[in-house]
C-alpha cells in the first residue's frame, strides 16, 4: 500500500487570514489563563477557589446554551455577512471583557464579567468555524484546519509562559494587553478579501458579501 504525503502549502487567503486572526485573538487569552486563579485570589476580596470554580460553570454553561441558537440563526441565513459581523461583535465583546477584569472590584463583577465572556465567545465560535469552513482548499481540509490549531496552540503555549513571567510586574498589562490583542483580530478580520466592507480595499458604493463554497468545488 502507497500513502502519498504531497500535500500545497499554498493556503489561500482568507484561510490564512482567519488563522491569523484567530491565532492573535487566542494570544491574548493565552497571557492570561495561565495566572487568572491566582490572580482572582489574590486580588478580589473575599474570593476563593470556589469563585473560580463558579466563573468557570458561568462561562460553558452559558456558552453552551446561547451558542446552539446563534448558530442555528446564522445557517439560516445566506451569504456570510451574518457570520462576518458575529464575528467582529464577538471579538469587541471579548475586548470589553478583557478590559473589564482592570476594573473588577467584587466577586459578582468577575461573574458579570464572565457572563458576557460567554456571549462573546459564543457569538465567535460558530461564526469563526462556519465561514473558515466554507474557504478550506477541498484537497488539503485536514490539513488547513491542523494548521489552525497547530498555530493557535503554539502561540497559547508561548504567551502563556510570557504571561506568567509578567504576572509579576503587573496584572493590569496582562489584561490591557489582551484586549488590543482582541481588537487587532478584528481589525485582521476586516482586511480579509472578498469580505467586503465600506472603507477597505476593493470598497464598493454598496458593499457586500457572499457566500463561498470550498475552493474547486463546483456548485
Amino acid at each position: 500500500m502507497r500513502i502519498n504525503f504531497r500535500f500545497d502549502l499554498n493556503i489561500n487567503k482568507v484561510v490564512r487570514y482567519f488563522i491569523f486572526a484567530d491565532l492573535t485573538f487566542l494570544s491574548g487569552w493565552g497571557l492570561i489563563d495561565p495566572i487568572f486563579a491566582i490572580f482572582v485570589v489574590e486580588k478580589i476580596p473575599g474570593a476563593t477557589l470556589t469563585t473560580i470554580g463558579v466563573m468557570a460553570a458561568i462561562y460553558w454553561i452559558v456558552k453552551s446554551i446561547i451558542q446552539v441558537p446563534i448558530a442555528l440563526y446564522l445557517d439560516k441565513h445566506d451569504g456570510e455577512r451574518d457570520d462576518f459581523y458575529a464575528l467582529i461583535i464577538g471579538l469587541l465583546i471579548a475586548a470589553l471583557t478583557l478590559f473589564s477584569f482592570m476594573a473588577a472590584r467584587e466577586v459578582w463583577h468577575l461573574y458579570t464579567i464572565q457572563l458576557v465572556k460567554a456571549v462573546a465567545f459564543a457569538l465567535y465560535v460558530p461564526a469563526w468555524s462556519a465561514t473558515l469552513a466554507r474557504h478550506l482548499d477541498k484537497q488539503q481540509m485536514a490539513f488547513e484546519l491542523a494548521i489552525a490549531s497547530t498555530a493557535a496552540g503554539g502561540m497559547i503555549g508561548l504567551t502563556g509562559l510570557l504571561g506568567s513571567w509578567l504576572a509579576n510586574f503587573s496584572y493590569n498589562f496582562l489584561f490591557l494587553f489582551g484586549g488590543f490583542l482582541a481588537l487587532a483580530s478584528a481589525l485582521i478580520l476586516l482586511w480579509v478579501p472578498d469580505l467586503i466592507l465600506p472603507g477597505g480595499r476593493g470598497a464598493v458604493s454598496k458593499p457586500f458579501l457572499r457566500d463561498h463554497g470550498p475552493a474547486n468545488i463546483q456548485k
